[in-house]
């Protein structure tokens, strides 16, 4: 107020909210006035979690783009995940500060904002401006994003390639097909190279290094899911309308596996190559691997010794939804101390997993399929299923393996064997 001359009044024009009664004024909505409109901030890259230190940024946005509060602006994918960067408020890209696959620590500055009003009142305008073209047409030309986004990105970001270019679709699905996949001709041989991805690199980092490292057996089993596909079959209804979710056969393998891991410690067991100590773990934390367009990614379910069927069940739809979304923190993978592996939803009748570092076993399930088998002394056809479990032979002995994986073909075959703790 003291900007102001004794007596004089601020006009309707510079604070448009003013009520002048008398000589009393008040002000309301001042933090909506041009002076903080028209601040530029300054967004950094959040903190990561402490096994994470750096990522690679893959942007959503470009320079000139209106975004809304809490609308992603980037993609910062790390060696497990990828974190979504939203805007903190209504504005205007000025600046990208990093380029389109670019690596970024915690704290890194990533991208200037000039703050707005509210981003609807822009979108608007740029929806349909062919109702309207000859009236809008001052509007038009200093409000849509488009025009000065695929002027001003060659400027901008020097270092970046042609990546960069795409519009408004989602430039992180869209980046990678218009950055390095030219159109051949019918019956030209030609190839094409697009850079791995951090997780993918971080995988074959740590599936190589397992090799290298743990000293890694492989051994099988064949499961009959008769009874299982029976007892889904019964219960199935009930199941759904009782916890309002489907019951799966992924459920019973954890619960299985659980009930193994206490039977079998040492398999929840990992040796510490620095120290030379075994550590065994007093919980069982089970990673679940599930496949999305983006890859391989382990959500980690918690605690599962504590949990029933459908407790079990929630946690993997919950997991796999966010998996699908991309919306997994990076919180939802770390840990784990035993891996379950479904290459059965893909087809896969056989295969040797390989194991999760710093896990010391991984069981992996396979597709179900009739087969003749023999029951009682006679020939039946029945649902079965090969699983294998590869594990670390520097600490688990094949006994122990083999007598770990009949126990989940036993807790899977007949779930009773669950209930009478057998």
């Amino acid at each position: 107020m003291s900007s102001f001359s004794t007596g004089e009044l601020p006009s309707r024009e510079t604070f448009p909210a003013c009520i002048n009664n008398s000589s009393v004024f008040s002000v309301r909505f001042f933090r909506t006035t041009a002076v903080c409109k028209d601040d530029v901030i300054t967004v950094k890259t959040p903190a990561f979690a402490e096994s994470v230190t750096e990522g690679d940024v893959r942007w959503e946005k470009a320079v000139g783009d209106t975004v809304a509060e809490d609308e992603v602006v980037c993609e910062i994918e790390t060696d497990k995940t990828s974190v979504q960067v939203p805007s903190p408020a209504n504005g205007v890209i000025e600046a990208l500060l990093v380029p389109d696959g670019g690596k970024v620590e915690g704290g890194t500055p990533l991208f200037t904002l000039r703050k707005t009003g509210a981003a609807p009142a822009k979108a608007k305008p740029a929806e349909a401006p062919a109702a309207a073209a000859p009236k809008a047409e001052p509007v038009v030309s200093a409000v849509p994003p488009p025009p000065p986004a695929a002027a001003s990105i060659p400027t901008q970001m020097p270092p970046v390639p042609s990546p960069s270019q795409p519009p408004t679709s989602k430039p992180v699905s869209a980046v990678k097909p218009t950055a390095a996949r030219p159109v051949a001709e019918p019956g030209l041989r030609s190839e094409h190279r697009e850079k791995m991805n951090r997780m993918r690199q971080r995988i074959a980092q740590r599936l190589k290094e397992a090799q290298n490292t743990c000293a890694m057996l492989t051994t099988f089993n064949e499961i009959d899911m008769s009874n299982i596909q029976e007892m889904r079959a019964r219960h199935k209804d009930a199941f759904l309308k009782k916890h309002n979710l489907k019951l799966g056969f992924m459920s019973a393998f954890v619960k299985a596996s659980a009930f193994a891991l206490q039977e079998q410690p040492i398999v929840n067991a990992v040796i510490d190559d620095a120290t030379k100590e075994v550590v065994y773990r007093d919980y069982i934390d089970i990673s679940v691997a599930v496949a999305t367009p983006r890859g391989l990614v382990v959500p980690v379910i918690r605690n599962v010794e504590t949990m029933n069927y459908a407790d079990i069940e929630r946690t993997i739809n919950e997991l796999g939804e966010k998996a699908r979304k991309n919306e997994l923190a990076i919180e939802d993978m770390d840990g784990g101390t035993f891996t379950i592996s479904n290459g059965g939803v893909f087809g896969s009748l056989f295969g040797t997993p390989i194991i999760n570092p710093p896990q010391s076993a991984i069981l992996g399930m396979h597709a179900i399929f009739d087969r003749p088998v023999a029951v009682g002394g006679k020939v039946e056809v029945r649902p079965m299923m090969f699983v294998a479990l590869t594990y670390d032979h520097r600490l688990i002995d094949g006994r122990e393996a083999v007598t770990f994986l009949r126990k989940i073909k036993a807790a899977v075959e007949d779930p009773r064997v669950l209930l009478l703790d057998l």
